[in-house]
């Protein structure tokens, strides 16, 4: 199996102003560069500090992912990369959605 990995920035000011624009587009970028089902690397930055670790780690329970953590240099982030098997795009974007909603000060790349 081939593993999908594109780094998308979810936070600039063109995806802010259009965001259903900006998820169309992943989605098919996600449908040219892999077969579906297919491992998605997912990552995520939050606060050291804060329960964002634990609440992105709880989205992810039971899909079986694998799941690592790297500390800033500072220690004042933490940075959450997610290897999981995914369905479709669709899954890929509804999961980067949840993330968003539910991860108070999550930045998703």
């Amino acid at each position: 199996m081939e593993t999908v990995s594109l780094w998308f920035n979810l936070i600039t000011m063109e995806e802010n102003q259009n965001p259903d624009a900006f998820y169309e587009k992943l989605k098919g970028q996600l449908y040219d560069t892999a077969t579906w089902p297919s491992e998605y690397l997912y990552k995520f930055i939050v606060k050291s500090d804060s329960t964002g670790i634990n609440d992105i780690e709880s989205l992810f329970d039971n899909m079986g992912a694998v799941i690592n953590t790297t500390e800033s240099k500072n220690g004042k982030y933490t940075s959450v990369s997610i290897n999981v098997m995914m369905e479709t795009p669709e899954d890929v974007i509804a999961k980067y959605k949840e993330v968003a909603e539910k991860v108070e000060g999550v930045i998703s790349l």
